[in-house]
């Protein structure tokens, strides 16, 4: 099953509703959220508020990636707001499994992300929490930056870690996918694909989702 989870951080904030109803009318599968603190990125994004605003329109799971400094503190502030997925970050977390944990307690699945710079074998003893271990293709905090190619690498590793530790993990990249890079992605163990400016600042996004999948 190959996944597509649009990046609403390149949506139309002045039309968001359009573009909601748009992805919900779509192929795509989840809807990918990206929460920035200005601290573990340095970029700033947007938190509860516009999340619950989300919620009320989408008809996808909601795909909230935490680009935050010790995430633990806000697991059921994101869970009240809509978030269906919960992904943290590996070196934003002082306690990885305590966070997970509270993740699943909370009822919802939960996921790993890695930066470019971070080990795939740093997962050893956290991936059979996970639903979700999410590769970040970009250096994290901006959009529209250039796919970083020795990801289709780490996702090989990523997915013999996950095929001996747990199978059911997908595996999500995050960053500069496009149509011309999904199927070498897919092909290398990816399962879930997030598109920003690839669907949102394309002639027909829904046509461009469909393209992804394929």
């Amino acid at each position: 099953m190959k996944y597509i989870s649009p990046s609403l951080l390149s949506a139309d904030f002045g039309n968001l509703q359009r573009d909601l109803e748009m992805l919900n009318a779509s192929d795509c599968d989840w809807l990918h959220v990206d929460v920035m603190d200005g601290m573990f990125v340095p970029n700033i994004s947007f938190g509860q508020p516009v999340i619950k605003f989300i919620k009320k329109h989408a008809q996808k799971p909601l795909d909230v990636h935490l680009m935050i400094m010790d995430p633990g503190r806000y697991i059921n502030d994101f869970k009240e707001a809509g978030a269906d997925i919960i992904t943290v970050h590996y070196e934003a977390c002082t306690h990885l499994d305590r966070t997970l944990h509270a993740i699943k307690d909370a009822g919802l699945k939960c996921g790993v992300v890695l930066n470019p710079g971070t080990a795939v074998s740093l997962l050893e003893d956290t991936i059979q929490l996970c639903d979700v271990a999410l590769l970040m293709s970009v250096n994290p905090g901006f959009g529209g930056q250039k796919f970083i190619e020795n990801t289709y690498s780490k996702v090989r590793q990523l997915r013999a870690l996950c095929d001996r530790k747990n199978p059911s993990c997908l595996i999500e990249i995050d960053g500069g996918v496009n149509t011309e890079n999904a199927s070498k992605l897919f092909e290398a163990g990816a399962d879930v694909l997030v598109a920003g400016n690839a669907v949102f600042k394309s002639d027909n996004p829904a046509e461009t989702i469909k393209a992804l999948k394929k």
